[in-house]
């Protein structure tokens, strides 16, 4: 019977060490390169609160719908900036108003937010 040897030279280690850090590094790279696709688009820090009453007819909305590329505020388009940021002025009607913002992004995501006020 023939013994075998079970040595780790250092090329065998820089090897697999060099394979192991190539991989992890085309598994973050592809993590961050499809970020956007797995967490969709994402309306945030909108600056009214719901339910709120508001003692002037005219607001102003402030917010960000990150990774959209189709941004409405009831149901009109409005711009963001390259981070995805939006400043709107609403005009609202006296009594019970919705605020209603829809974001889309690039690969068919949506996201919808709903604000009621009272002016």
């Amino acid at each position: 019977m023939m013994k075998m040897e079970t040595t780790w030279s250092s090329k065998k280690i820089i090897k697999i060490s060099s394979i192991f850090i190539l991989s992890l590094f085309i598994i973050v790279f592809g993590f961050f390169t499809s970020k956007n696709v797995i967490f969709g688009v994402k309306i945030k820090n909108v600056n009214i609160i719901d339910g709120t009453k508001v003692a002037n007819n005219i607001i102003e909305i402030t917010g960000n719908a990150k990774n959209a590329v189709n941004l409405t505020l009831n149901d009109r388009p409005i711009s963001i900036d390259r981070k995805g940021n939006f400043d709107e002025t609403v005009a609202l009607l006296s009594g019970y108003n919705i605020i209603n913002i829809k974001a889309k992004d690039e690969f068919g995501n949506n996201d919808e937010k709903n604000y009621k006020l009272i002016y």
